[in-house]
C-alpha cells in the first residue's frame, strides 16, 4: 500500500469535496519501487499474456522474440507515472479498483487515448459503482497550473463527465467490452445494475499530481463550482498531491532506473 500522505488543506462537502496531500522523497520512492512500478510496467497484464504464450515458442529465436515482447519499455513518460500514482493511491484510499490499464489499447506506445484516465469501480455501503477518473502531471509554478484549462484540460474533462450522459454511458460500454470473461465481472454487473437505475450514480475524481508548495488554489474554484448543480446521486473528488520540489522531471527516469535494478 502506498502512503496517504500527509494531508495540508481541505475543501468543500458533499457532494463534491477537494484537498491537499504532500509525500516525503522517501513515500515516492517506495511508490514507485513498490506498486506503481507494477501499474506503469502492467506486470498483470504482461504475466497473463506470458500465460497464453508459454507453450507457443519453442525454438531458441521464438524465445527470444518472446522475451522482447514482454519486455518493459525503453522509454516511458512523467505522465504515465502520474497517472500510476493516482491510479494506485485511488485503489488503496478510496476502495477503487480500475482492472483495464488504457495502455492496454494503445496501437502504439506512448498515445494518450481519449476518454477517463482511469475506469473501473468503487466500492462503498452500497456495493460496488463506477469510478472514473482524470488524472494531470504538472510541475508549472501556477495555481491551479494550466493543465486544468483548455479543451483537454481537468477543469472541461470533469464537467464532461458531471453533465454528459453520453460520456459516462460509452465509458460503461468500453469496460463492459472487456468484462467477458473476466474475474471482475461481477463487479462490473453490480456497478452497471445501481448506473442503470440512476446514470449520476457514479464516482467521479480529478487528481493533480504537482511538485510545488501545496496551496488550495490548485482545487477551491473547481470545489465550488462542480458542487453546483450536481446530480443526485454522484460524488466528486478533487485530490491534489504534492510530490518533493523537481520531482515530476524525473518520475519517468525514477521508474525505469529502479525496474532495472538501480536506486532512484
Amino acid at each position: 500500500m502506498i502512503a496517504e500522505g500527509k494531508q495540508c488543506y481541505a475543501r468543500g462537502a458533499s457532494p463534491c469535496i477537494g484537498a491537499g496531500r504532500t509525500w516525503s522523497g522517501a513515500e515516492l520512492n517506495a511508490a514507485i519501487t513498490g506498486p506503481v512500478a507494477d501499474v506503469v510496467f502492467d506486470d498483470e497484464g504482461t504475466a497473463d499474456i506470458a500465460v497464453i504464450l508459454a507453450g507457443v515458442a519453442e525454438t531458441e529465436f521464438e524465445h527470444t522474440e518472446l522475451a522482447r515482447v514482454l519486455a518493459d519499455p525503453d522509454e516511458i513518460e512523467d505522465w504515465r507515472v502520474g497517472e500510476a500514482i493516482a491510479e494506485t493511491w485511488l485503489s488503496d484510499h478510496r476502495s477503487c479498483t480500475f482492472p483495464w490499464p488504457d495502455g492496454r489499447d494503445e496501437r502504439k506506445s506512448g498515445s494518450s487515448l481519449p476518454g477517463a484516465d482511469l475506469v473501473g469501480f468503487q466500492a462503498d455501503d452500497e456495493g460496488d459503482r463506477f469510478a472514473f477518473g482524470e488524472v494531470k502531471t504538472s510541475a508549472e509554478n501556477k495555481y491551479p497550473p494550466q493543465a486544468m484549462y483548455g479543451r483537454t484540460g481537468l477543469k472541461q474533462q470533469l464537467e464532461d463527465l458531471r453533465d454528459q450522459v453520453k460520456i459516462r454511458r460509452d465509458l460503461v460500454k468500453y469496460l463492459g467490452h472487456r468484462a467477458g470473461t473476466a474475474a471482475w465481472r461481477p463487479r462490473y454487473e453490480a456497478a452497471s445494475k445501481r448506473y442503470l437505475a440512476n446514470t449520476s450514480d457514479v464516482q467521479l475524481f480529478g487528481v493533480l499530481i504537482r511538485d510545488v508548495e501545496p496551496h488550495e488554489d490548485d482545487v477551491r474554484v473547481r470545489v465550488d463550482k462542480l458542487a453546483v448543480d450536481c446530480p443526485k446521486g454522484m460524488g466528486i473528488e478533487l485530490l491534489a498531491i504534492y510530490l518533493p520540489a523537481g520531482s515530476v522531471a524525473h518520475l519517468a527516469a525514477n521508474a525505469l532506473t529502479t525496474r532495472r535494478g538501480g536506486s532512484a
